[in-house]
């Protein structure tokens, strides 16, 4: 069977969504990685809170204060019934709980603006900045202006005005596997492949957990795809959509700068899975167009 053969003939579906962009930077490799994969360590947006991934490392040539650093993204929702203002609102204060609990606290951390072309900008001043009970300062660094807010091991440093913009959450595909090995080695090379790419990340990463919009138990929020559980083949007979042979399915998640680079790095997660023994059929994620209004069809990424 040709590799392209193994993609399904579907789509996945995406949404807009409110973005920031940011150098996060630190004096050693474990403190910035601790400060990095805290701060986007649980993806949530799908219970309205804000979600991030660490889009690439940096060496100290490629941060404002020339020290090693990360870039990461932090993604929120729009809410279609409320004003832009709103949502803005919310997702800036969600962002500054990651930057307060999960950066801010870590020693001799900083944090700078990484978009280049923002919609608009945040002023940091109210959300973090006060965490200087007052005695915080404003002053020129690195040719930035930034809020120095005095610590006890001094200081933790935030660029005054952090961009945000509009991009695409959501994009997906599924990799459906014989084996454990076979879903193991899925899903280090789709990473790495997707990771390549230019603005995205992958708050998932590997993702064991497929969900669905209907839910028995709206207060826990999106549900198992149980239509999709391997485990459940057996009990839903023929309602199952299991396809033969699978054993394991995965869900790989991409937010993205833009729609395109949602695509890029979707044909790379694809590319890089095709020819791994054990993987049976690629297929991705929607709900029949009540998620988002982007529709990614894979075999499309194909030409």
């Amino acid at each position: 069977m040709p590799k392209k053969a193994l993609i399904e003939d579907t789509y996945a579906e995406a949404f807009t969504g409110i973005f920031c962009r940011v150098i996060v930077t630190a004096d050693d490799e474990e403190t910035l990685r601790k400060a990095a994969e805290n701060s986007t360590a649980t993806p949530s947006v799908v219970i309205g809170r804000v979600e991030g991934g660490v889009e690439k490392y940096l060496s100290p040539k490629e941060t404002p204060d020339k020290r090693k650093g990360a870039i990461l993204q932090f993604w929120g929702e729009i809410n279609p019934k409320k004003a832009f203002a709103e949502s803005l609102k919310k997702f800036e204060t969600e962002l500054s709980y990651r930057i307060r609990q999960d950066i801010l606290v870590k020693p001799f951390t900083a944090v700078y603006d990484a978009l280049t072309s923002a919609e608009g900008k945040m002023d940091m001043m109210e959300s973090v900045g006060h965490c200087g009970d007052g005695y915080e300062w404003v002053e020129k660094r690195h040719g930035r202006e930034v809020i120095v807010v005095p610590l006890m091991v001094p200081d933790f440093i935030i660029e005054r005005y952090l961009g945000y913009g509009r991009g695409v959450m959501g994009g997906n595909f599924w990799v459906m596997c014989k084996t454990k090995e076979a879903l193991r080695q899925a899903g280090e090379k789709a990473l790495a492949a997707i990771h390549n790419v230019r603005g995205i990340v992958t708050p998932f990463d590997v993702c064991s957990a497929g969900s669905k919009p209907e839910t028995h138990f709206p207060k826990i929020g999106p549900t198992t795809n149980h239509l999709y559980c391997p485990s459940l083949k057996e009990r839903l007979g023929k309602e199952s959509k299991v396809p033969e042979g699978v054993g394991y399915i995965a869900e790989i998640v991409i937010d993205g700068v833009s729609l395109d680079a949602v695509k890029k790095a979707t044909k790379a997660g694809i590319e890089a899975v095709l020819g791994i023994d054990g993987v049976v059929k690629v297929s991705a994620g929607n709900y029949g167009g009540k998620l988002g209004e982007h529709k990614i069809f894979l075999r499309e990424l194909f030409p």
